[in-house]
């Protein structure tokens, strides 16, 4: 039992919140990455256009944003366990809606990359305490369970986000898309603000001291279990944001298709994954965590092979490389849940600590991507498809081999 009375008051006072308030209130956190990223898609090529400049820096209002997002959560994690959940959320979301503000004013594209870059900090203390506010509520094995049902809400989001980026932004101008991210962001600062209580069993007051911080941040990289999730979700996040970011210009490009159409084809991949989070819930309870990873890992591995495939004999239509992009958000929906709660669940009392690091290495990985696509993404199928299909390869690989090794997310002592 600790002996400090701000501990020992967080722990008496802290609420019971019902299941579908915790589901809907993560499914607005972890739902900030998709409108943040998916919605202002179909809007890239005119954002590059209406500032005349090349892809790459088009592309680095999406690399500088996940760079933020990255980094910011090394600080996030830390002040959401010294300080509560709750006040991380709020500073964060007020970080968040400043920054869409301004990245729709953005006179210059340096003023639309620095602009994004705030967004990606508010982005971090959402998706940060989300993951951690599973650990504070439920075990490990429950919280699989309730981030599926968040991440099926986030599929929702995933879903209209590039619908309503496309319409919008063919309607008003790619600034208006830009706005609407404002508009998400300021109704979850208004939800967080009148109906989530703090969520922390306990605040600990030496989580932002140097020492201890270094020390919990070594402790949860050494855990065979925490590498393991986190080894998976990144290269699945990787794969996904290869496919949002590289698709946009595949699409209209080899294709011809118009912004809406494209927005279509981005829902329907998001439907698939809706779809995956609704299967793993039912095969959680049938299979185990270890056992729906490996069936997860059959259907990234068959959208490795959709994608290599027809590229290896030069064939792939609209019709193939959208079926592939089926096959890759199903095994996404399945592997994602999971991974978000493997990754805490070792850790219930530095969970703000783990969900950072976790987040963190991803946000590098997805960084990287982005410099990838920048480079290599010109419009061509084939770097697009032979991108995702190592990217998918590497995800099943993962499935097959760590996670039926060290997947089981049992609390530490």
């Amino acid at each position: 039992m600790t002996t400090n009375p701000a501990v020992a008051t967080v722990a008496a006072a802290r609420p019971v919140l019902a299941g579908p308030v915790v589901v809907l209130v993560l499914a607005l956190l972890l739902g900030i990455q998709p409108v943040t990223t998916d919605l202002y898609l179909p809007a890239l090529p005119a954002l590059r256009d209406a500032f005349g400049v090349p892809m790459t820096a088009a592309q680095m209002t999406l690399s500088v944003l996940l760079v933020c997002f990255g980094v910011s959560q090394l600080l996030c994690g830390p002040l959401a366990d010294r300080y509560g959940r709750r006040p991380v959320l709020l500073g964060g979301f007020g970080l968040y809606v400043a920054g869409a503000l301004l990245s729709a004013w953005a006179p210059a594209i340096e003023v639309l990359v620095a602009a994004r870059g705030l967004q990606g900090v508010g982005m971090a203390a959402s998706v940060v305490c989300g993951r951690a506010m599973v650990r504070d509520l439920y075990e490990p094995h429950e919280g699989t369970h309730v981030m599926s049902k968040a991440l099926s809400g986030l599929g929702l989001i995933a879903i209209s986000s590039p619908i309503v980026g496309g319409t919008v932004a063919g309607a008003f101008g790619w600034r208006a898309a830009l706005l609407v991210t404002a508009l998400f962001g300021a109704a979850t600062l208004a939800v967080i603000a009148l109906r989530v209580p703090e969520t922390a069993r306990q605040l600990n007051p030496s989580a932002t001291r140097p020492g201890p911080l270094f020390a919990t941040f070594a402790r949860v990289i050494r855990d065979p279990t925490f590498f393991t999730w986190t080894v998976l979700t990144t290269s699945a996040y990787a794969g996904l944001l290869a496919l949002l970011g590289g698709s946009s210009f595949t699409y209209m490009t080899s294709f011809g298709l118009s912004r809406p159409v494209y927005g279509l084809v981005v829902a329907s991949s998001a439907m698939a994954y809706f779809a995956g989070t609704v299967i793993c819930r039912r095969w959680l309870a049938r299979h185990g965590i270890r056992g729906t990873i490996r069936r997860g890992g059959f259907i990234t591995l068959t959208a490795a092979l959709l994608f290599a495939l027809p590229t290896l004999a030069d064939a792939h239509t609209v019709w193939s490389l959208t079926a592939a992009q089926w096959w890759y958000g199903l095994g996404h929906g399945i592997h994602q849940p999971c991974g978000q709660a493997g990754v805490v669940g070792p850790f219930p009392r530095e969970a703000g600590a783990a969900s950072a690091l976790s987040g963190f290495f991803l946000s590098m990985g997805a960084f990287a991507m982005g410099g990838w696509l920048g480079i290599a993404i010109d419009g061509r199928v084939a770097p697009f498809a032979w991108t995702i299909a190592a990217l998918a390869l590497s995800t099943a690989t993962v499935a097959f081999t760590l996670v039926q090794r060290h997947g089981d997310p049992i609390a530490r002592p």
